[in-house]
């Protein structure tokens, strides 16, 4: 018959306090999980639509919606000039992933009116999209244009846009006889 070894009793209290260390650590770490969690929560929920008289609260709402997946409401401040997309094909380079806005925010600076026109700054922040993946900064220009007392969006810097809205219908070149 085999004997089980016996601890001493200070093995046995250095034990103890390795796992009270180990229980310490993990709880501090729960904590600062909670603690994230609840912040992203109530950022998520903090953010409101602002009032639409100016240019930058329209950018500031047209990528809310889209943050929102409020996407008639981000269609709805769009220019109203010819070769605007269609609401299928605004909503489907959405969905479909073309643009991708989860992995970009926007800080809006300095507004210049000219008229009915408008350039507002803004500082473009993307994700590569990893927990360890760089983030870029840029500095883009987002412009409005005023249209019968409202300011609408007549260009975004991309994932909040997409190259082809509002670009002219090419048509075929003739052959040459």
């Amino acid at each position: 018959m085999t004997e089980t070894p016996k601890l001493s009793p200070a093995k046995g209290l250095s034990i103890l306090r390795q796992d009270r260390f180990l229980l310490a650590i993990l709880s501090v770490i729960g904590l600062l999980i909670v603690i994230a969690l609840a912040l992203f929560f109530f950022r998520q929920s903090a953010q409101t639509y602002l009032n639409d008289n100016t240019p930058e609260a329209v950018v500031h709402n047209y990528v809310l919606a889209l943050q929102k997946a409020d996407f008639q409401r981000a269609y709805n401040f769009l220019d109203e000039k010819n070769g605007k997309p269609t609401f299928i094909q605004f909503h489907q380079a959405f969905i479909n992933n073309q643009l991708n806005t989860s992995t970009a925010a926007v800080q809006i600076g300095e507004v210049t009116i000219t008229g009915d026109e408008a350039s507002v700054s803004l500082s473009l922040l993307q994700s590569g999209g990893g927990p360890f993946a760089d983030t870029f900064r840029s500095t883009q220009v987002a412009t409005t244009v005023r249209q019968s007392g409202t300011w609408k969006i007549d260009q975004m810097p991309f994932p909040f846009w997409s190259y082809d809205w509002y670009q002219p219908a090419t048509t075929p070149a003739k052959p040459v006889p």
